[in-house]
């Protein structure tokens, strides 16, 4: 083989490298994304699905700790916390196995999803649905965040 041969087809190897290095960075700076996308429908399913079935150790392993909570009501600080505050958290203001079972959680933001539950004492009011389930993209993925009562 000539040496100009040589170097032409050392060379198209270099570029085909190089376009795999680029397709490679493209796909991982991509992922995260496309990852958090995808992954709240799977984690909503298995999320509601523990609320609904009354499973607080399920429930307690998808949260994210300190949880957050409305004005005046202290945080969750643990898990520990968390299985002790369950119906507080889950059956205070709203029926949540009740609203998680119809209502849908909408994308506030790439890493942010919320559902709003109408109050237990009007569980078909969804025009006035103030309690606010908080859902947000972690390292470790999809966690509840917190609860809010947007009236408060």
């Amino acid at each position: 083989m000539s040496p100009t041969a040589r170097s032409h087809s050392g060379g198209s190897v270099h570029v085909i490298r190089r376009q795999i290095c680029s397709a490679a960075i493209l796909i991982l700076l991509l992922s995260p994304t496309v990852f958090a996308q995808t992954a709240f429908p799977a984690f909503w399913k298995k999320f509601s699905s523990a609320v609904i079935a009354g499973d607080k150790t399920t429930v307690a392993e998808m949260t994210k700790f300190p949880l957050s909570m409305p004005y005046s009501v202290k945080a969750v600080k643990n898990k520990e916390d968390f299985l002790r505050r369950y119906n507080e958290i889950f059956n205070g203001e709203a029926n949540a196995a009740q609203c998680f079972a119809t209502g849908k959680p909408r994308k506030e933001s790439a890493g942010h999803y919320e559902i709003y539950c109408p109050f237990k004492g009007t569980p078909n009011d969804w025009e006035n649905a103030p309690i606010r389930f908080i859902f947000e993209l972690t390292k470790s993925g999809w966690k509840f965040a917190g609860l809010d009562n947007v009236n408060e």
